[in-house]
């Protein structure tokens, strides 16, 4: 095939003077090095901070925008995470991945819906009661709220005398949708999700090893094929040992929760104790909504203030073991993070995906640690993320 010569008049056509040769401009001035140029040219100094800034802006504004869409395929990949190890055993029985797949399928939604049927009757009983639970509650604490109150009086005299109070002006309110809409827009929008998740689940299980094959496929040579492999295999060993240890633990502490509240006479403590498996995935938060709520239900329930006490200390109790000893032990610190990295991310999460980005920001944070320790440039980062380890606790007791 004959070669084409490009247009002289072209405007695509470089300008370049046939007549310049390659010499120091000046006698005995040292010959450019074209290969370190362009290192400097490729290299971290050579991008911009403005644009660095800019670049990091943009891809927080689209995980805020793009949630709705983020959120199941985000979902999906931390419990691909978790049962990818499970497919892969199966396949040791010569059961294929699309067959292993739906039996995890089929496991996880019977759990699932098993776990569910048998806490409606205890969920609609609670709900059902709520109102008349919460107005006890209040009649209860009324004692101890009472200085509150006293003070909160007092300021809105003040406010009200100096002619900034509700006299001063009106206020004009504008309704929302009614709770109707708002229940069946939010179920619509979960039911949706949940449908996401499972079936782009079902998918990424049953292709097992497809994305790491492409990605294989696509690299240029052999040394940065295997580096690929083995952080693949690294991190999702290590995020799948995280989840499934963190799940294991929530769940133990929920059925040590369900037991301690079984003891101590609160009824539906089988709820209770699904509710710590739940909310324990929050870290600080969680926990703080459970002491409010065992609190609210245990001084309806009993008489006795001490007796009622007794039920938000139990669960405390068990928090702190589990917090400062069980954890500790079974993550260590290649999994651990510092309280300052999960505080920090939980507010971002939250900030960025409300709700469910709070059930996803230690996950999420795990996650990134992890990749972050098996790729050599962000190991920096990995270590900020993590906890102390022997050596600093030493320094820090010295």
């Amino acid at each position: 095939m004959q070669e084409k010569t490009p247009d002289p008049d072209s405007v695509l056509s470089p300008d370049v003077d046939a007549e310049a040769q390659a010499r120091p401009v000046e006698e005995g001035a040292p010959v450019p090095d074209l290969a370190r140029t362009g290192d400097a040219i490729t290299g971290r100094r050579a991008t911009p901070v403005g644009i660095t800034v800019l670049a990091v802006l943009a891809v927080v504004y689209s995980l805020h925008f793009a949630h709705e869409l983020l959120l199941p395929i985000t979902f999906a990949l931390l419990l691909s995470f978790l049962f990818s190890p499970v497919v892969r055993a199966l396949a040791r029985y010569h059961i294929r991945p699309p067959l292993g797949a739906g039996i995890v399928m089929l496991g996880l939604l019977a759990t699932v819906g098993l776990g569910a049927y048998e806490l409606s009757g205890p969920v609609q009983s609670w709900a059902t009661e709520a109102p008349q639970t919460l107005a006890s509650a209040r009649a209860r604490m009324g004692k101890l709220m009472k200085p509150f109150e006293r003070f909160s009086r007092t300021a809105e005299e003040v406010e009200n005398a100096t002619g900034t109070g509700a006299d001063a002006g009106r206020e004009v309110v504008v309704r929302g949708p009614s709770l109707i809409s708002r229940l069946f827009g939010t179920t619509q929008r979960f039911l949706t999700g949940a449908l996401e998740v499972v079936i782009l689940l079902y998918f990424l299980l049953a292709s097992g090893d497809l994305f790491l094959q492409k990605l294989v496929k696509v690299l240029p040579n052999v040394r940065d094929k295997r580096k690929a492999v083995e952080i693949a295999r690294a991190t999702e060993s290590s995020i799948s040992t995280y989840l499934l240890t963190t799940a294991v633990v929530n769940v133990t502490e929920g059925i040590a929760v369900a037991g301690a509240m079984y003891l101590l006479g609160m009824p539906n403590p089988a709820l209770w104790g699904a509710l710590v498996a739940v909310f324990e995935f929050i870290p600080y938060l969680g926990a703080t909504a459970m002491v409010v709520i065992l609190t609210i239900a245990s001084l309806t329930t009993f008489d006795n203030t001490g007796q009622a006490l007794l039920v938000p200390a139990a669960f405390l109790g068990i928090n702190l073991i589990q917090g400062n000893l069980v954890s500790p032990t079974l993550l260590g610190h290649r999994l651990a993070l510092n309280p300052v990295a999960i505080f920090v991310g939980l507010a971002f999460w939250y900030w960025v995906w409300g709700i469910p980005g709070a059930f996803l920001a230690v996950p999420l944070m795990a996650t990134l640690k992890i990749v972050c320790d098996h790729v050599e440039a962000l190991a920096s980062f990995g270590e900020f993320l993590g906890g102390r380890d022997e050596g600093e606790r030493r320094a820090l007791l010295r």
